[in-house]
């Protein structure tokens, strides 16, 4: 019998609708490619600063999306950000829906959508400078939290800000000294 995985997602929260979602990716067996800290500063390497680019790039080739430099960080081995959905602009008359989506598809615009062209971005700019065709960057699937509250939403910044400072503590470091 083929095992299912368990969603990680609200049941029945529109993930294509308007809000602000925090999400953390975190890198295939937590390997830290990005980068490293640094006296509590992040020094991206090569793959660091695409995965930087292309985050800012979502926003550009999305209309229904938004993004702030102060709720993202790069850090050595995943990323945490704030990804705002907004409302998409009217569709122009004339235009045809598509048919509906399978139960299992990604919707257009939606949270998923958008993480999948992300990490497929960044994932494809890697391998490419690597040289290793197909080889996975991400571990698959990614944890996400909608926020529902400007205060939520200044303990989530606080939190981004404050993420290279707490890098000894973090959870996804391989080399963290409790204590």
């Amino acid at each position: 019998m083929k095992q299912r995985r368990r969603s990680l997602r609200l049941p029945h929260h529109d993930y294509a609708a308007p809000g602000a979602y925090f999400v953390t990716l975190v890198t295939h067996e937590r390997a830290s490619i990005f980068g490293r800290i640094e006296a509590g500063r992040v020094r991206l390497c090569e793959p660091g600063r695409i995965a930087r680019e292309e985050w800012f790039r979502t926003a550009e080739l999305r209309s229904n999306v938004v993004l702030f430099a102060e709720e993202f960080v790069v850090m050595p081995n995943h990323v945490h950000g704030v990804v705002r959905i907004v409302e998409r602009a009217a569709v122009p008359v004339g235009a045809q829906r598509a048919a509906p989506l399978p139960r299992s598809a990604v919707a257009p615009g939606s949270l998923g959508a958008i993480v999948r062209a992300y990490k497929s971005a960044v994932t494809r700019r890697i391998n490419r400078l690597r040289g290793t065709p197909g080889a996975p960057v991400w571990q698959r699937n990614y944890w996400e939290h909608v926020v529902r509250s400007e205060h939520a939403l200044a303990a989530v910044r606080r939190y981004i800000a404050e993420n290279p400072f707490r890098w000894h503590l973090d959870v996804y470091n391989p080399d963290r000294r409790l204590g």
